[in-house]
């Protein structure tokens, strides 16, 4: 049976909250570049902070505590993103990619781009988990270890190829990163990767519909659950002629279509 506290208020919770940070972090990252700083501060802040509820968190394992350890997770990855998306933890290269790269030149060429951001998440996903292995309650590092593999997924899927590859909340410094993406198609790996989040979001479901009523189990899951199914939709907006701004063109500033990206990432 559906329960309102366990499982739908988890749902609404984790929607909202996806729906309002991806705005904001998208506002912040397509400010001026002389705001950038204050941002990374803020975010290294809310990151540190969230990195300490998590830990505080994991010790309990009443509702507020499941609450607070998901927040504090997505406190933790919202720091990574505005350290990713304003370039300040990106990859050492910063530049389109070569014409007539393939197979393991171009991979090479793309993870360079990423690969600082990628180890960070990494580090992260590790920390999280060593300090989470014996507590009663691990849905701190669960949730950021679904976060890394869900967008880890989509960035193997567009560097592959999908048929909608549009990026209109991707900042104009970061531009040269649409060089890196494939060729605008449908792929068995994107198929699968939507089959495999749907699926995954089903088996935390069934967990939760499991669990006693109102336990923190159930809400636990209902919260990966939720988080699953957004995970799945964003992949399949990859497949369809969805356009980021129609969700949250409230957060892009306008852009001056004139104005050639910049590749430079100092302020």
């Amino acid at each position: 049976m559906v329960s309102w506290s366990g499982h739908i208020v988890p749902f609404i919770v984790t929607v909202a909250i996806w729906f309002v940070a991806t705005g904001l972090i998208a506002w912040a990252d397509n400010r001026e570049r002389a705001t950038f700083s204050r941002s990374v501060m803020i975010g290294g802040a809310c990151g540190i902070a969230g990195l300490i509820t998590i830990l505080i968190a994991s010790q309990s394992t009443e509702l507020w505590a499941v609450y607070l350890a998901f927040l504090g997770a997505l406190m933790v990855w919202g720091w990574h993103e505005i350290g990713f998306l304003t370039g300040a933890a990106a990859g050492p290269r910063r530049e389109p990619a070569d014409a007539g790269l393939r197979g393991a030149r171009r991979f090479a060429q793309a993870s360079a781009t990423v690969i600082h951001h990628e180890v960070a998440l990494a580090l992260t996903a590790l920390l999280l988990i060593s300090l989470s292995w014996n507590a009663p309650n691990q849905i701190g590092a669960t949730v950021f270890v679904l976060l890394f593999a869900l967008r880890l997924t989509a960035k193997i899927n567009m560097f592959v190829g999908v048929p909608n590859s549009t990026a209109e909340m991707l900042p104009l410094h970061l531009a040269y990163l649409k060089t890196y993406f494939g060729r605008n198609r449908m792929t068995a790996l994107l198929a699968l990767s939507i089959a495999a989040i749907t699926a995954m979001g089903g088996w935390f479901g069934s967990l939760a519909l499991a669990a006693p009523v109102g336990s923190a189990e159930m809400v636990g899951a209902s919260l990966l659950t939720t988080l699953c199914f957004l995970g799945a939709l964003e992949h399949l907006f990859l497949a369809l002629p969805f356009r980021d701004g129609m969700l949250w063109g409230w957060a892009l500033p306008s852009r001056d279509a004139g104005r050639p990206p910049s590749t430079d990432l100092g302020s």
